[in-house]
């Protein structure tokens, strides 16, 4: 959707000159007061929001994530439970939710679309959803006001890029290297090659993530690419740390995304 928050959102950080820090949180993690307070402490810094619906097999994620999701569950947390609380913070960035479908599913796949525009949800990421596996779920997103947004892999082939690319909206998740999320020492040497083929197969902005962790790191995505997603790391900082130090962390990463001004 041109239109879109997200597209919005993109269009005025590109004009800036700037790349988006798009942080990930699971909802309910490490516990509900708490979720909402980090929430609202990562728009103060962050251009878009990703929100994790709790799952109980999230294939996708590594050691960090599935801690996250498995505490969030003990505690009741639901995709209901997740919306409510989107609800009450009363988010004013771009929020996605990033869901596996099964949730989705289980909840209704109208009655979700209806209470997530309802609240103003930008755009829906739903992690074990390939595109045109399921063309009935992805022809109601698309009728929505949610972006679907694609999730693609390095290794992705170029013409399987562009199938899984021709209905994608907001913008495009790129995973910045192979296997699960989480933090990583070094960012795959072929990224900029990987964007390059993203690129070539949609003119959607291109966020990268999965493993980044340091400034330096996130410094050398924006180089390359529209926005820089950080999740294992940051959950990791709010579980051991709190708010407070989630708050600098995401600080850290504004920094290192932000171009330095210039010297006279």
């Amino acid at each position: 959707m041109s239109d879109s928050s997200l597209a919005r959102a993109f269009a005025d950080l590109r004009a800036r000159g700037r790349t988006a820090l798009i942080p990930y949180l699971t909802a309910g993690y490490p516990d509900l007061r708490t979720s909402g307070d980090a929430l609202r402490a990562a728009e103060e810094i962050a251009d878009v929001l990703e929100v994790g619906v709790p799952f109980s097999d999230p294939l996708a994620d590594g050691p960090t994530i599935q801690r996250s999701t498995f505490q969030a569950l003990q505690q009741g947390m639901t995709l209901g439970g997740t919306l409510e609380l989107i609800d009450r913070c009363r988010l004013r960035r771009p929020v996605v939710v990033f869901s596996y479908l099964n949730p989705i599913l289980r909840y209704g796949l109208d009655r979700f679309l209806r209470a997530a525009e309802d609240l103003g949800v930008a755009g829906l990421l739903l992690t074990d959803l390939p595109a045109g596996a399921d063309p009935g779920v992805e022809d109601a997103v698309r009728a929505s006001r949610l972006d679907l947004i694609r999730l693609v892999a390095p290794t992705t082939r170029p013409d399987r890029l562009r199938q899984a690319l021709a209905g994608a909206e907001g913008f495009v998740y790129l995973v910045a290297r192979l296997g699960v999320t989480g933090a990583s020492r070094a960012l795959a040497t072929d990224l900029a090659e990987s964007i390059e083929r993203v690129r070539q197969a949609t003119p959607l902005p291109v966020a990268v993530g999965f493993g980044i962790s340091t400034a330096e790191q996130a410094a050398a995505v924006a180089r390359q690419a529209d926005g820089v997603v950080v999740g294992s790391a940051l959950v990791d900082v709010l579980g051991t740390g709190g708010v407070g130090a989630a708050r600098d962390f995401l600080r850290e990463l504004r920094a290192g995304l932000d171009p330095a001004p210039a010297v006279a």
